[in-house]
């Protein structure tokens, strides 16, 4: 997905969006209208939070009183969802590498801003939630404190203005369209992280464009580099999942050559939403027969244009043999790419076979290796045994 043209300059100081550039705010913005519109018996349609991601908080309004024809004024939504909005800002959840990014530019000096087109107190109570979020930005601008929201530059030029910086010292990453432009259109350098699955062609007027924070590169704009990537994977917070393996697609092992173990992705709707797509590596337990390294893809594998977001563990063994049913527990520890198309399917089994292998080097070194005895991993064994 990443999509680089030119790095025009080189910066000293970076501006970030909040809503679905930091935050996972996406997800809590289409549970509240759902449940919202139901009272006036409308059902949610998700195609329309594209349309809104990234607006005011006054033209998310203005557009769902308009294409659901509600009976109410769009200040009468506002004031019936805010509190419903606010009841959820406790559960919203860091996206990948937000916190890795603040920590990093804040440890290494870089001045940062948060301008977001949401109100200067809504955004102040979301960022209370996440430790050393607010220390962390030596300024912080609303909606509300400039005349015109994104994607009028204002707000960035008000950000740079507050930060006594030159413009072209600026770095701004946005994840949606009218933030892109916003940027843009302040003369700023925009590093674009589309929060809309599958349409970072949409964004060509970035940059760059990066699947996720966890691909940021602060080096190719002069800032400081991280330094956690070890022999090309990069070490996250482990995360679990477990599941009856079910059958996938059938393309595994007769397409590609490699048996992946699917789960139910309909289970997971929640998981998917809060990690990133790409190519993931891990300990893979299974119930009855031990526990193994694994490399998992999750996305939307644009060689084959999936419709839905999906997980595919493929298991490093050869088992010789299928094992639909049993029960598969599953715990992350690393990263290694972004998810990518490639030009021919040989080209794409070639990677897939790379990613194996740097799963299977990795998961010896000591950072890794040890979250083979995870609990979660052993308790399915466990009560495996129990019921043998």
């Amino acid at each position: 997905m990443a999509a680089t043209k030119h790095f025009p300059q080189m910066v000293s100081h970076v501006i970030l969006d909040l809503d679905g550039t930091l935050l996972n705010t996406d997800g809590v913005m289409n549970e509240v209208l759902k449940v919202f519109l139901v009272k006036y018996g409308k059902r949610w349609d998700n195609k329309i939070s594209q349309k809104i991601i990234g607006r005011t908080p006054l033209e998310v309004a203005t557009a769902v009183v308009k294409d659901f024809s509600l009976s109410l004024t769009t200040e009468e939504l506002m004031s019936a969802i805010s509190p419903m909005f606010s009841d959820q800002w406790c559960n919203i959840k860091a996206l990948p590498g937000a916190n890795r990014l603040i920590k990093h530019l804040r440890s290494n000096g870089v001045t940062m801003a948060l301008a977001s087109n949401s109100s200067k107190s809504c955004i102040e109570a979301k960022i209370s939630f996440h430790q050393g979020w607010k220390e962390s930005f030596s300024v912080i601008i609303g909606g509300d404190e400039v005349t015109t929201g994104k994607p009028s530059p204002e707000i960035f030029l008000e950000a740079a203005k507050r930060m006594n910086v030159d413009i072209s010292n600026c770095l701004v990453i946005e994840d949606s369209l009218p933030g892109v432009a916003a940027g843009k259109a302040a003369g700023m350098a925009v590093v674009a992280v589309p929060s809309l699955p599958k349409q970072a062609g949409l964004y060509s007027s970035a940059d760059v464009v990066i699947n996720s924070l966890l691909d940021l590169h602060p080096e190719k704009w002069g800032l400081p580099p991280f330094e956690d990537w070890i022999e090309g994977t990069l070490p996250i917070e482990p995360w679990y999942i477990g599941g009856p393996v079910i059958k996938g697609f059938g393309r595994g092992s007769k397409v590609l050559g490699i048996p992946t173990a699917n789960l139910p992705a309909e289970n997971f709707s929640t998981i998917l939403s809060e990690h990133t797509s790409g190519v993931y590596f891990g300990w893979a337990g299974l119930s009855t027969r031990g526990i193994y390294k694994m490399v998992m893809s999750i996305g939307w594998n644009p060689y084959f244009d999936n419709t839905e977001k999906t997980i595919e563990p493929w298991l490093l063994h050869d088992f010789g043999e299928d094992f639909y049913g049993e029960e598969l527990r599953l715990a992350i520890v690393g990263y290694i790419r972004p998810e990518a198309n490639f030009p021919s399917l040989e080209s794409l089994i070639a990677r897939i076979h790379e990613d194996g292998r740097i799963a299977k080097k990795a998961l010896d070194l000591p950072i890794y290796a040890g979250s083979k005895d995870s609990p979660y991993l052993k308790n399915s064994m466990l009560r495996s045994n129990c019921h043998s």
